[in-house]
């Protein structure tokens, strides 16, 4: 039995698929697969139900769960031991990123932390802000920038970076251009331009249309928020955006404030509650969570 069958065996079980688990694992499916099908011919017995659309524990698998967890843990905390006895910060640190928090001047971060601990190795991920939170809670990421739900994540400890109001972004023709407020419940009979399923922002509208009475019509959708602006601005519906992505308007759209209620969008950086599992990650988490705190409406 290898530690690296338990790890993948596990991020199976945290996505719920081989493919999402290969993604975090960085790993090839096939060889995700191959490994867990070597440890389960250890046991004697399957431990993934891949038979529905989603994978599913055995009952054997249910009761290896908690051991594989408790092994890895064992050997992080080991590893631990050995960096602290010796004074040598090293490892690798795996952070997640969304799209749109490039404002945060998170490559100066990265830089800095670089040069102060040349011997750890940094990696970075993209995703969804759901995706992120999943990887953050499974282990598979040490932190992540993630956009906020209208909900705190469980499991997970937050500092926030950026708290700003959303506000609806149309063409400087738009029968709306004119107006300076808009009730959100204005947008049920607009076509909307959004960022995507699993991010905070849409989170905050799809809930807030929800205790309106109504589910939004989402047009488009993409990750980008300059291109959800770009799209307002060629009179393809009302982009919900940070107001900061509009601040100043660029040619040709109108940002208008939403009101009853006002929505805000916030960006996070995000940890396991229980706290980093290796020396490398408790150092990048207090380099970043003071590099972060200096920005305007961020709280530890």
């Amino acid at each position: 039995m290898e530690l690296r069958q338990l790890a993948y065996f596990l991020a199976v079980v945290d996505a719920g698929s081989f493919t999402k688990a290969a993604d975090r694992v960085r790993v090839a499916q096939p060889g995700v697969s191959a490994q867990i099908r070597r440890l389960e011919r250890e046991f004697g017995q399957p431990l993934l139900d891949r038979s529905g659309r989603s994978v599913r524990l055995t009952e054997a698998g249910t009761a290896v769960v908690p051991y594989a967890r408790a092994a890895l843990a064992a050997v992080d905390a080991a590893r631990q031991a050995v960096d602290e006895l010796t004074g040598l910060l090293r490892g690798r640190v795996a952070l997640g990123m969304i799209t749109s928090c490039g404002p945060l001047g998170l490559p100066g971060i990265l830089a800095e932390f670089h040069r102060r601990y040349p011997a750890v190795e940094v990696t970075l991920t993209e995703d969804g802000s759901d995706e992120l939170t999943l990887a953050v809670r499974a282990g598979t990421l040490d932190a992540a920038i993630i956009g906020l739900p209208s909900t705190a994540p469980p499991g997970l400890a937050t500092q926030l970076v950026t708290d700003e109001p959303l506000v609806g972004v149309v063409a400087a023709d738009h029968p709306l251009a004119g107006r300076d407020l808009l009730a959100l419940s204005e947008l049920r009979a607009s076509p909307l331009i959004s960022l995507p399923e699993g991010t905070g922002i849409r989170s905050r509208l799809e809930d807030a249309c929800a205790a309106a009475g109504f589910a939004p019509s989402i047009a488009f959708e993409a990750s980008d928020p300059f291109l959800l602006a770009e799209l307002a601005a060629r009179g393809l519906g009302l982009a919900v955006l940070p107001a900061s992505v509009v601040t100043p308007p660029p040619h040709g759209v109108r940002p208008i404030a939403i009101v009853e209620p006002a929505l805000r969008g916030q960006l996070a950086l995000a940890w396991r509650a229980s706290g980093p599992t290796n020396p490398a990650a408790a150092a990048f988490l207090t380099h970043a969570r003071e590099a972060l705190a200096g920005r305007p409406g961020s709280t530890g």
